[in-house]
């Protein structure tokens, strides 16, 4: 029996019906502007489509794995070498409880749905990097795991190639930082789908002074007329290449860089990003750092009709300074999970989701705007000999808000000490199905890879968080 907001858990079901949408033969060009362009033109289902519920995705991937104990699953029963140091507190959820040091969150938990046993194996960060953000499991837990065109694409990349934006703005941005631990992590781009599926990609810093994104820049010697004119004269050498080689490749120039001209002289796309628009209090509010900023980028981007954003908290896994760095905190090189989280992980978090559903909700936007929250993995229930927490994917939360979902409403149980899923586990593979369910994309929606095998893009979407 269903039950209303702000209960425990829904169990998912799933009536799968296969959709072969064979869509492949990306060619792997090298383009210049990273990753803003070429229109998918790929077959679309012949099968009844879903109705859209959310127009637009904000990722915050906190990379590092925050733990889920010390925050959204706390676990004040449980036995000592268990239990957080931190208590919980009642939220604006009757029945929800979080970490005492997220008193405004707390405020919000009316806006989100919770779910409490996301769970996979992989324990390396760029193995469970890689699964968070495609939603595929990756051929091996390995942590030297490289990216490669044989794994799957970013989810970005995916609505990119399946939904692609018709209004001008781009599906995908991406930023900002390269996401890394020894090698870069795999997922971030189109791979297989080919560059042109890539995300718009930056590493300018959205709190800097003088922030400004040079690929929407024209150079100080290009007019717009001059532009215009070495157009003509790039279809004119394009006419001349097909008629030696009608490729694919080829065919696709044409719409690659019409699309190129169209973001560099487009003044939407450029408001977008001037991000010296906003009122300073409202930048304040943000926080003046680089995610806060990057968050309130975010909404300007989903405002103005871009599909997919995904803001990485941090490059690096961090763990060791209160000041930078990510979620990874063993208590290595005699340093402490819990005053490091106290001091910097906690704090950004306070300052930025609260605001930033806030303002979504105020704006009219959050019922169509999927907020993700999550890391990779969890940490260890059982508190280590550095009176820290390790690496724990076997079951973590991941926080959703508005695009579709519930309100005030946990999904799945954890046992006891938060160490394992008691009811209703949930894979990356079925987020993975529920955001593009609530995309309007079909999970069982099937691309093709580089060997022409067909991959569908998600497992089973978790119905039970939908509204």
């Amino acid at each position: 029996m269903r039950s209303s907001a702000c209960v425990d858990f829904h169990r998912s079901v799933w009536l799968s019906r296969r959709t072969l949408l064979r869509a492949g033969g990306a060619g792997l060009l090298g383009l210049t502007l990273p990753g803003l362009l070429q229109a998918a033109k790929t077959g679309r289902s012949e099968a009844a489509t879903l109705r859209p519920r959310a127009k637009s995705v904000i990722f915050l991937f906190q990379w590092g794995g925050p733990s889920h104990v010390d925050m959204f699953d706390m676990k004040p029963s449980a036995p000592d070498q268990y239990r957080s140091p931190l208590k919980p507190i009642a939220t604006s959820c009757p029945g929800i409880q979080v970490c005492e040091q997220l008193p405004e969150t707390a405020k919000r938990m009316h806006l989100v749905t919770l779910i409490r046993t996301l769970t996979h194996t992989m324990k390396n960060h760029n193995s469970a990097g890689y699964y968070a953000l495609t939603g595929h499991a990756p051929p091996t837990d390995d942590q030297r795991l490289r990216d490669s065109l044989d794994l799957f694409p970013a989810y970005g990349s995916v609505v990119d190639h399946l939904a692609p934006n018709t209004n001008g703005m781009p599906t995908f941005v991406s930023y900002p930082y390269t996401i890394s631990d020894g090698s870069i992590t795999p997922g971030q781009h189109a791979s297989f789908l080919g560059k042109t599926h890539d995300p718009f990609f930056f590493t300018e810093d959205p709190n800097s002074p003088d922030f400004r994104l040079p690929e929407l820049s024209l150079p100080a010697s290009l007019t717009l007329q001059r532009l215009a004119r070495r157009r003509e004269l790039q279809r004119l050498v394009d006419a001349q290449t097909r008629l030696l080689e009608y490729s694919a490749e080829a065919r696709g120039f044409d719409e690659y860089y019409d699309r190129a001209v169209q973001m560099l002289t487009s003044d939407k796309v450029r408001k977008a990003f001037d991000l010296s628009a906003e009122p300073e209090a409202v930048r304040d509010r943000y926080g003046r750092t680089t995610y806060g900023q990057s968050c309130l980028l975010a909404r300007r981007l989903v405002e103005a009709g871009v599909k997919f954003v995904t803001v990485y908290f941090s490059a690096s896994i961090g763990g060791q300074s209160t000041t930078s760095g990510g979620w990874d905190t063993h208590g290595f090189n005699n340093t402490r999970m819990f005053p490091i989280v106290e001091k910097y992980h906690f704090p950004m978090t306070e300052q930025t989701l609260p605001t930033l559903l806030d303002d979504l909700e105020q704006r009219g936007l959050l019922d169509q705007t999927l907020v993700v929250w999550m890391g990779e993995f969890g940490r260890t229930p059982k508190i280590n000999a550095n009176a820290s927490r390790d690496h724990w994917p076997q079951c973590y939360t991941v926080l959703l808000a508005g695009g579709g979902v519930k309100r005030g409403f946990v999904y799945g149980k954890s046992d006891a000490t938060g160490s394992y899923p008691d009811e209703h586990p949930v894979r990356p593979d079925d987020l993975a199905a529920t955001l593009y369910y609530l995309l309007g994309i079909p999970p069982d929606t099937e691309i093709i890879d580089r060997n022409q095998r067909p991959l569908a893009i998600g497992g089973r979407p978790v119905l039970d968080v939908l509204a």
